[in-house]
């Protein structure tokens, strides 16, 4: 089973060129797909779950059209196994998260951990980053340099993301530097392993880690304000979930930055136990009435304008069209 891909669906992008993004993605799935099927049943079938249950692909599809700025169609093999490495990677990020999250539901399925335990979905988990070293260990000393790199700050932004600010720091960087690791670090090493197997330019590949390290902070940043205006069905998940669980995201601390006597009532509630439903609804109406959200909201489509502004020195072409689209499409959701 293979999930979306959602190549075709970027606004702007040459109808070619999404279709052979959508061929070599549909690749890497098949890649994938043999690498969790080489185990006994019960282990392929856990390491499966969440990937059978779909997704965007999005981080395959940045280290496919990343590869063709370097001018190589279709994409390599070791653009392909640099892209699976990745996706496992993500994959493998999936299972810890919705153990430490208890979480019920994932990508529209059952979650992990409710189906099969805390102890095997951490395990798989293991397995899933196993396989994807041992992937990237195909690719070359460098490419292991910069998976370790990569997994080292992933795993620091998830660590610094369960803790609060500490006391004499300011909040707005914390935050901004937890999601520059823990998501924005990913999605930099899927731009940069393109650009790498490829055959891009060192230069080349260097704007490309800055523009998907800017790029995985404006997608991060974009679902945490959808947890604030969406619902379930944009976001999987129940709005004002992290509102629930007293995480400060970017509107809240935004509105905290900001002191002003108006928002005592919200401020007060912020501080207060949320998983009672009535302060939680009333937290999270008032939440969505205050002025800072529309400046998280702003602040966020900068972060994605960032992005697009790092591509410059490549210059105009189908494929930088089509990552300037991938860019837009992660804040579209905010407007």
């Amino acid at each position: 089973m293979t999930g979306q891909t959602g190549a075709t669906g970027l606004p702007g992008v040459d109808p070619g060129l999404a279709e052979r993004m959508s061929r070599d993605v549909a690749r890497v799935e098949e890649f994938i797909q043999a690498q969790l099927a080489g185990e006994e049943e019960f282990i392929a079938s856990a390491a499966n779950h969440l990937f059978a249950a779909g997704g965007k692909r999005f981080r395959p599809m940045l280290t496919v059209l990343c590869s063709y700025l370097g001018g190589a169609y279709p994409a390599s093999d070791e653009v392909v196994a640099a892209a699976a490495g990745v996706e496992l990677t993500h994959l493998a990020s999936l299972y810890h998260d919705d153990v430490m999250d208890e979480a019920t539901t994932r990508r529209g399925a059952l979650s992990a951990n409710l189906a099969f335990g805390n102890t095997t979905a951490i395990l798989v988990g293991d397995l899933l980053f196993g396989k994807a070293s041992a992937i990237v260990a195909d690719l070359g000393a460098e490419a292991v340099r910069i998976q370790a790199q990569t997994f080292v700050r992933l795993c620091a932004g998830q660590i610094r993301d369960a803790r609060p600010c500490p006391p004499g720091e300011d909040r707005l960087e914390y935050y901004l530097g937890v999601l520059r690791d823990k998501t924005g670090s990913l999605i930099a090493t899927a731009a940069q392993y393109g650009g790498m197997f490829g055959g891009a330019a060192p230069g080349t590949v260097e704007v490309l880690r800055r523009y998907g390290e800017s790029l995985g902070m404006a997608f991060q940043l974009a679902d945490d304000i959808l947890d604030v205006t969406g619902d379930v069905s944009e976001s999987g998940k129940a709005a004002g979930t992290d509102l629930r669980e007293g995480v400060d995201t970017l509107p809240v601390i935004l509105v905290r930055a900001q002191a002003d006597p108006s928002d005592a009532r919200l401020i007060e509630l912020l501080d207060a136990d949320l998983t009672d439903d009535r302060l939680h609804a009333e937290a999270l109406s008032l939440l969505r009435q205050n002025p800072m959200l529309a400046r998280a909201q702003e602040m966020t489509r900068q972060v994605a304008d960032e992005a697009c502004e790092v591509l410059a020195p490549l210059g105009e072409s189908a494929g930088t069209d089509a990552l300037k689209a991938l860019a837009r499409s992660a804040v579209v959701r905010v407007r």
